[in-house]
């Protein structure tokens, strides 16, 4: 059993060939390289060279993903600041919805790859169907309820944004509702096609829909100045393409989870059961966590419009520092998933801790890159010359807590979750969240008089505390204990 593999089994490492990955690298380096490698990144399981054909197609993705973000929140502060603070603030609802979805796809994504590290090829095609049957159902049910309510729900999160801003918000939440279950299934389909360590195709339709949205958010904002309208339709037309170009892939040209729509259309209640375990808490999770979030972000709009223009502005660029966590912490699922289902423990734990170290010096990489560029970056976002300042330092606090706190605080949990540890890390996102998160930042930014300095504060210290316990977690043996298959 331990001497095969199931991620991608074409790609297993033969000594006597040479090494493709590091044959443009002199000899010295090369041997130091494969060393460590191979000490880090290969185990009885998988492979570094199968490790690399997962993490480089999410790196771009994600990459791609995230300066698209970037773009988009610089083309839509053209349009004043007004719509960029509407944007960002729908955009912590629509991250507190659109990851209830998501967290049942994860939950498909962790079933799936243990089914496909236990070899139960039938098992897989199921869970696959169940997943994506799922959260289609589920967004439906989300977008709903949120059309129906938007204006109430507008009313208590953000009642004390300006008109302007708020007439903004109502059209921007709309269309973000009508586009859920378009994104959803997509979602869906990259889950599981990640569960099997198909990342290329993830990527590969990953593309299709967000270059679609950037070029139609150049066209409708950048040339025809149609603002938040001009976004909506945007998002709209890139995620119906989206799900439709993944459903394409996977009906027509994917052999490996042998979908087929009439299997998802049956619900399988034993499958679906086995998909909540992991969906449900981290679905829970996702809910308090991003309501915290949100519930910060309704602090922020009591400062004003100015902090949350900074609060958006900094909060894109943070993420450029990200890319690399994001793809880790994406990548470890289907990784220890699998590992998992050969119920081959040490590769598990060797591979987070690898996962982890990486993670961190991506951090210091990336770090390093940014800062000097920060003139060039803020400039494309327009702001005003007065709040420049505390966007820096908005970004020189996470430049220099990132490196040290987020891998734990973020890596960990998903590998923990890939385990079956679902219930664990979902009860402690959610007090060290509002813990930390909200009633600390509620101290420092509104009571102390801190303003979005103290509310970042507080998001810093909460990495902090998450990663101290799941760091504890991982170090017994209870995380690993679940039997999901």
């Amino acid at each position: 059993m331990q001497g095969s593999s199931t991620i991608n089994d074409e790609s297993r490492h033969n000594p006597g060939k040479e090494d493709d990955t590091v044959n443009l690298i002199s000899p010295n380096i090369k041997l130091k390289t494969v060393f460590l490698l191979n000490k880090y990144f290969t185990g009885d399981s998988i492979d570094y060279k199968q490790i690399i054909a997962i993490v480089i197609p999410i790196f771009v993705d994600q990459a791609f993903i995230i300066l698209m973000s970037l773009l988009n929140t610089a083309m839509i502060s053209s349009s004043g600041i007004a719509a960029v603070s509407a944007v960002s603030m729908v955009d912590s609802l629509n991250i507190f919805l659109i990851n209830v979805f998501v967290a049942v796809a994860t939950g498909g994504t962790v079933i799936v790859a243990q089914y496909k590290g236990s070899g139960n090829q039938e098992m897989v095609s199921k869970a696959a169907s169940q997943a994506i049957s799922a959260v289609a159902m589920l967004s439906i049910l989300i977008s709903t309820f949120v059309i129906v309510f938007h204006t109430p729900t507008l009313n208590l999160l953000f009642g004390n944004a300006d008109a302007e801003v708020f007439s903004n918000a109502k059209i921007f939440l709309i269309g973000s509702c009508i586009s859920y279950p378009f994104i959803a299934i997509f979602q869906a389909v990259s889950g599981v096609l990640r569960g099997v360590a198909e990342t290329k195709a993830c990527l590969g339709l990953s593309l299709i829909m967000n270059i679609t949205y950037l070029c139609l958010n150049i066209v409708l904002i950048s040339i025809f100045d149609m603002g938040v309208i001009g976004l909506v339709i945007s998002m709209i037309l890139a995620r119906v393409l989206g799900m439709v170009t993944s459903l394409i892939y996977l009906t027509k040209y994917n052999h490996t989870l042998g979908f087929k729509i009439r299997n998802a259309l049956r619900l399988n209640f034993s499958i679906l059961k086995k998909i909540m375990f992991i969906g449900i808490p981290f679905a829970a999770e996702q809910m308090f966590f991003n309501g915290g979030k949100l519930l910060t972000q309704t602090f922020i709009v009591q400062l004003g419009t100015i902090a949350m223009t900074v609060n958006a502005i900094s909060g894109s660029i943070s993420l450029l520092f990200q890319i690399g966590g994001n793809a880790l912490s994406i990548s470890i699922v289907t990784v220890v998933g699998q590992c998992i289902g050969r119920r081959n423990i040490q590769d598990a734990r060797k591979f987070i801790k690898s996962f982890i170290g990486l993670s961190t010096v991506f951090f210091v990489i990336v770090t390093a890159i940014i800062l000097p560029f920060f003139p060039m970056i803020v400039k494309l976002f327009s702001p005003p010359e007065d709040i420049v300042p505390t966007i820096f330092a908005l970004t020189l606090l996470i430049s220099i807590a990132q490196p040290i706190l987020w891998s734990l605080s973020f890596v960990m949990p998903s590998a923990l979750r890939a385990a079956g540890d679902s219930k664990f890390t979902s009860i402690s996102s959610l007090l060290s969240m509002w813990a930390f998160r909200v009633i600390l930042g509620y101290i420092l930014g509104v009571t102390l008089h801190f303003g979005i300095m103290g509310v970042w504060v507080a998001m810093v210290a909460e990495w902090g505390v998450r990663g101290l316990i799941f760091g504890l977690r991982f170090k017994g043996d209870k995380w690993y204990a679940h039997k999901l298959i």
